[in-house]
């Protein structure tokens, strides 16, 4: 079978010398979930193969986990090992819980492959009760090895156009967005690195754990600490961002820019 750009990633002869594993820092959620006093339920977005909500369980044995998957070939897989399974678009559907009933939320490296993050955190918000912690990995923009192809200019390679990734991330960038949509509303309570190109596993977590903001992948904890009142949903029509973001209804109809209109008519 010919490979076709954007096929896969890893191709670069330095990559054998990477555990891809770390790339989705199983240690770092296992710390992270460790640290929660109590969990009762518990949701994956994105839970793929199931590995984190196993993570949960360990910790937690008596935690209702609930995996949620876009993919039927992944959820057909799943059903095989956790009891509840939904096939939703986190991008357009309501998470199906009340607000201010999950104890945990979890999206392991699935934000970047997605456009609607305002309606994303606005669900994993109402949805989370006070107290409620979400996890969640994404790679890392400002990664150490991505500044330095840039200075020689090359593309970052986990934003390239030919993949599954529409949004970068870095921990300045997220913790402004945080804070601007909803202030006071969460708290980091931890943040870590993992992976660190392009050294082998006792390398690449030393040089992770010393210097996150330079790992391949980065990791957030936020508690909320406050009553959710759909400010994610309200932000892209209050800042004016002139794109459609999809709010459900519940951030108003913006519609187009003025901008838009004028190119349209």
């Amino acid at each position: 079978m010919t490979s076709v750009l954007g096929q896969r990633g890893g191709n670069h002869p330095l990559a054998c010398f990477v555990d891809h594993a770390e790339t989705y820092g199983p240690h770092v959620i296992d710390a992270m979930v460790s640290r929660i006093p109590r969990v009762d339920i518990a949701v994956d977005l994105g839970a793929g193969s199931g590995r984190d909500l196993e993570t949960v369980r360990k910790h937690h044995p008596n935690a209702q986990v609930v995996a949620v998957e876009t993919s039927t070939v992944y959820a057909a897989a799943l059903q095989k090992r956790l009891p509840d399974v939904r096939i939703l678009d986190i991008e357009r559907d309501d998470l199906p819980f009340n607000d201010g009933t999950v104890d945990l939320i979890i999206a392991n490296q699935v934000l970047e492959h997605t456009k609607e993050v305002f309606w994303i955190f606005h669900e994993v918000s109402r949805t989370l009760r006070i107290g409620g912690h979400f996890i969640f990995g994404v790679p890392n923009v400002a990664s150490l090895h991505n500044r330095m192809l840039l200075l020689f200019g090359v593309h970052p390679t986990q934003h390239k156009l030919c993949s599954a990734h529409v949004r970068p991330f870095s921990k300045a960038d997220l913790c402004k967005f945080v804070d601007a949509c909803f202030p006071d509303g969460y708290l980091l309570k931890a943040f870590a690195g993992s992976q660190f190109y392009p050294f082998p596993k006792r390398i690449a977590r030393a040089l992770a754990n010393m210097f996150p903001t330079g790992a391949f992948s980065i990791f957030f904890q936020l508690e909320k600490m406050r009553e959710y009142d759909d400010q994610f949903a309200h932000y892209p029509a209050l800042a004016q961002l002139e794109t459609n973001f999809y709010t459900g209804g519940v951030g108003g109809d913006y519609g187009k820019s003025e901008k838009s209109d004028e190119t349209d008519a």
